[in-house]
């Protein structure tokens, strides 16, 4: 007669819990229309960079496709992230391409957090600088063929910090008086055209080149100083990174997955902005990546995440949640495996758009859910008046489906790290 009301106490606690975490049985794509004069980038960004009044930025609603969110609730509250890990607060890249060092920033700020105890604004465009530069070189060394443009991955920063260190954004915000947002549109274009005609006339005076390139940077941005003051003393930014912030470059590590190369080793992530063709990404299968991913939150370390962001279930339109999810008109929850991942890698509906930082995880249901700092002006539809202006919300679909990599300190991952065997493991 025990064992009996137990069986009937378990099976009505199952009846009831079972519908608080149980998805409903389909996702709604609906057309909406967006009136850019509430758009985040249109109405601060360019009026800040170009100074467009609300008239030129209205124009004509236009239509999207997304994901119908009426009666939905998700964790999109910063309350709603227990855990989260120290980190600066976020800081718009303005009209450029620069995410990867905007969000790589970041996580460099939480790790000299962690490392050294010390909370420091970094320059992110000390690091945009010296890439610049090194894109120029390679492209004078390759005869053209390196790709110039605004876009890189986060070892990029690792790789400018192990160069050419880094100094506090108080000493180098590179941007010029009475800017208020950043734009390279103009620094770009000069670059681009200089090195075109560099080409074409064949003038591969490196030593030429690299001066002309750092003078046009220094036009734009300003130039960044050799050194920098920390109590009274000088010291050069390769000392500031390793006495001050305690970062060791070569900690750290970048954890990616997909099938196109072999799990277990480390391989070139081939995508247009790893512009050096970079091959120390360490490929491990997708639900390893993900276990991986939820312990290093975990254990207290933030990461730098590479993402796809054109997505109908990234819902971040004014009055939407600023949250990503896979509907399950895309692909439902069960069927995201490797294959899956890698077929929209492969016919490039997966692309890496956007990097961010990664700051926290909560369990909401049956999903865990992350907390995601960005720079992008998507991310500020909310209204600057919102806490979490300035965050996403990812469900662990969309990571599963549409985060490729993402970049840590190599103590967080010491058991995947063992599992490959290369001349330093």
């Amino acid at each position: 007669m025990i064992k009996y009301k137990k069986f009937i106490i378990v099976a009505f606690a199952a009846i009831v819990l079972v519908p608080a975490y149980a998805q409903k049985s389909s996702d709604k794509a609906v057309f909406k229309t967006v009136d850019k004069s509430k758009v985040y980038y249109y109405n601060t960004i360019a009026k800040g960079v170009s100074e467009y009044n609300a008239s030129q930025v209205s124009g004509k609603p236009g239509k999207y496709l997304t994901m119908d969110v009426e009666g939905e609730n998700y964790p999109n509250k910063l309350e709603f992230y227990d855990n989260t890990i120290w980190h600066q607060n976020p800081v718009s890249q303005g009209k450029t391409g620069t995410c990867w060092a905007f969000s790589t920033t970041s996580f460099y700020e939480s790790e000299a957090y962690r490392l050294s105890g010390k909370k420091i604004k970094l320059s992110e465009m000390y690091t945009v600088y010296w890439e610049y530069v090194e894109k120029a070189k390679a492209y004078v060394e390759s005869r053209g063929k390196s790709r110039f443009t605004e876009g890189s991955e986060a070892n990029a920063v690792t790789r400018m910090y192990a160069k050419h260190g880094v100094i506090p954004f108080s000493d180098y915000s590179g941007m010029l008086e009475r800017q208020t947002f950043y734009d390279h549109s103009i620094l770009f274009d000069e670059m681009w055209t200089y090195l075109q005609n560099v080409k074409k006339s064949g003038a591969w005076n490196e030593k030429q080149v690299i001066e002309t390139i750092k003078s046009i940077l220094n036009k734009y941005i300003g130039t960044p100083p050799t050194e920098v003051v920390v109590d009274g003393g000088k010291m050069s930014p390769k000392e500031y990174l390793k006495n001050v912030l305690k970062i060791v470059p070569a900690d750290y590590v970048d954890i990616l997955s997909y099938m196109q190369e072999p799990y277990y080793q480390q391989v070139v992530y081939s995508v247009p902005d790893n512009w050096w063709n970079s091959d120390v990404y360490y490929n491990i299968p997708l639900e390893e990546f993900m276990e991986t991913l939820d312990n290093v939150i975990e254990d207290g370390f933030t990461v730098c995440i590479d993402a796809d962001v054109s997505e109908v279930g990234l819902l971040n339109k004014f009055g939407q949640p600023n949250v990503g999810v896979i509907p399950d008109f895309d692909i439902p929850f069960e069927y995201i495996n490797d294959a899956a991942r890698q077929f929209r890698f492969s016919n490039k509906t997966t692309t890496d758009d956007h990097l961010m930082h990664l700051v926290a995880s909560t369990k909401e249901g049956i999903h865990n859910w992350y907390l995601i700092k960005d720079s992008s002006s998507g991310s500020r539809n909310n209204g600057t008046e919102a806490t979490e202006f300035g965050y996403y919300f990812f469900r662990d679909d969309y990571v599963k489906l549409k985060v490729m990599s993402f970049t840590v300190h190599k103590d967080a991952v010491k058991k995947i790290l063992k599992k490959f065997k290369t001349p330093s493991n």
